[in-house]
């Protein structure tokens, strides 16, 4: 047995001391295979002595394998009694690293993060991932990097190119901060209980920004309309935000974008297009 990091029978043992029962409705599947832990934290390019960005720790998995690299590790936890055994459960498994833990108890969609995190490392709660990890772009600017593990359609239509057919809104949102791939996948047997529905790990790099924040706030908006109904083409989709179709056409003329097309062809640099010709 691995004396650091979690097994099946240490998750379900642990579970148990907490009174959990892992529910559906917080997207709790815990992670008890340390080889696939010890993959992510691996792929996160996580170094000794660096500020890292935990959400979702859930039963402490990741977390153990976090602190094991020399991390400093800020763990998220939105429910209170796997928040409160966090640290035991750090203090026993790794005492000589347990210090290097900070718990924060709290939902990640609207909680303030301490610190300056370089890098966010996390299992993250299916039903909000994309919520979750935009707030977080947006909110925490010293992250410059990070790997997250989410549901194989999420992830794919994260790190989904323009013209495919998974491509829509969160694809374009995630690509304002920068580059995102897909990074491997995850047997669904390393979870507890075994979800229905298959994982992958997503990486992602900060780049420079196409704008500012009321530039972003304009080019996330056009996003959503355009994509609240995907078959239509721009100057359909447009016009109830650009004041209606003539006017939405004109502006996308400016852009030097063609009205005909539809949303799910344009990347994010030309949405920024879009929302600048708008003014």
């Amino acid at each position: 047995m691995d004396q650091g990091l979690l097994g099946a029978a240490d998750v379900r043992r642990l579970a148990a001391a907490l009174g959990v029962a892992p529910t559906k409705t917080l997207g709790q599947n815990f992670v008890h295979d340390a080889n696939t832990v010890r993959r992510i934290v691996r792929i996160a390019g996580v170094a000794s002595g660096e500020p890292v960005l935990e959400v979702g720790p859930g039963l402490g998995s990741l977390t153990l394998g976090l602190l094991e690299t020399g991390a400093d590790v800020t763990a998220v936890e939105i429910d209170e009694r796997l928040a409160a055994g966090l640290a035991a459960t750090a203090a026993d498994r790794l005492p000589d690293r347990a210090d290097r833990l900070t718990v924060v108890t709290g939902d990640a969609v609207r909680v303030a993060v301490p610190g300056e995190p370089l890098r966010l490392v996390a299992n993250l709660p299916y039903n909000v991932a994309v919520p979750i990890l935009l707030r977080l772009l947006a909110d925490v600017p010293s992250l410059v990097s990070g790997v997250v593990m989410v549901q194989a359609e999420v992830g794919e239509r994260l790190a989904a190119p323009p013209g495919s057919k998974v491509y829509g809104s969160p694809s374009v949102k995630a690509a304002w901060y920068g580059p995102f791939a897909l990074a491997g996948t995850v047997p669904r047997g390393v979870f507890w209980p075994v979800p229905n529905v298959d994982s992958v790990l997503v990486r992602f790099e900060r780049g420079a920004p196409p704008g500012d924040e009321s530039l972003r706030l304009a080019v996330f908006r056009l996003v959503d309309a355009a994509f609240v109904q995907r078959r239509k083409t721009l100057r359909q989709s447009l016009a109830p935000v650009l004041g209606g179709a003539s006017a939405a056409a004109e502006v996308l003329e400016r852009a030097g974008v063609d009205p005909g097309l539809r949303g799910e062809v344009l990347d994010v640099g030309r949405f920024t297009a879009i929302a600048r010709a708008a003014g």
